[in-house]
C-alpha cells in the first residue's frame, strides 16, 4: 500500500511539474528574489547623463539586463523593441542595464536594434551580481514599492513581457 501511495505522489509531483514548465514556457523565476525588495541604484546612461531605478521614486520598473557580446540578448531584442513600439507600457518604466560590456560595444548595440527605452550602463556588473544574477539576459519585473514581483532567466518571450508587465502594471 505504501508502494501505491509513493507512485501516485510522484505522478501527481511530476504531472504538477509539466503542467508549470508548459504553462511558464520552461522558464523558472529566481524565487528567492520574487517578493523581496531590492537596492536602487543610479548608474551612468549610454546617452549621457546617468539612470536612477525608476522604482526608488514609485514607479514599476522592468529591468532588462543585456550586453552586446551576448548572443541570446541579441536574439530578443528585436523581438522586445517591436512588442515595445506596438503596445504600452502604461505607468511601468522599462530600463536596459548593459552590464561588463565596453561602452562603444554597449552603445553600437542598443543603436543597431532603435532600442526605444533608456540603457543603463553597468561594466562592473554591479547591478546584476547585487541580484546574484550568472548570466544574461535576465529580465525582472519590480513594483512600484520595489518589491520583485518576477524574474525571467534567459531570454523572454513577448507573451511573457506582457504578462508580467500587466501584473505590474495593476
Amino acid at each position: 500500500m505504501m508502494f501505491v501511495s509513493l507512485g501516485i505522489g510522484t505522478a501527481v509531483a511530476v504531472a504538477l511539474i509539466v503542467v508549470v514548465s508548459v504553462l511558464t514556457g520552461g522558464r523558472t523565476s529566481a524565487n528567492a528574489l520574487v517578493g523581496t525588495k531590492v537596492d536602487t541604484f543610479t548608474l551612468p546612461s549610454l546617452s549621457g547623463g546617468s539612470l536612477t531605478a525608476p522604482y526608488a521614486t514609485g514607479h514599476p520598473t522592468v529591468l532588462v539586463f543585456m550586453a552586446s557580446y551576448c548572443e541570446p540578448c541579441r536574439e530578443e531584442l528585436p523581438h522586445l523593441v517591436t512588442f515595445l513600439h506596438d503596445h504600452s507600457t502604461g505607468k511601468v518604466r522599462v530600463i536596459g542595464v548593459d552590464t561588463s560590456d565596453q561602452r562603444t560595444s554597449a552603445i553600437a548595440f542598443i543603436r543597431h536594434d532603435a532600442v526605444p527605452f533608456p540603457v543603463a550602463f553597468d561594466p562592473n556588473s554591479t547591478v546584476a551580481a547585487s541580484l546574484h544574477f550568472q548570466g544574461i539576459p535576465d529580465t525582472v519585473f519590480i513594483t512600484a514599492q520595489g518589491v520583485v514581483s518576477n524574474v525571467v532567466i534567459g531570454k523572454i518571450t513577448p507573451a511573457q513581457f506582457a504578462s508580467d508587465l500587466a501584473a505590474i502594471n495593476a
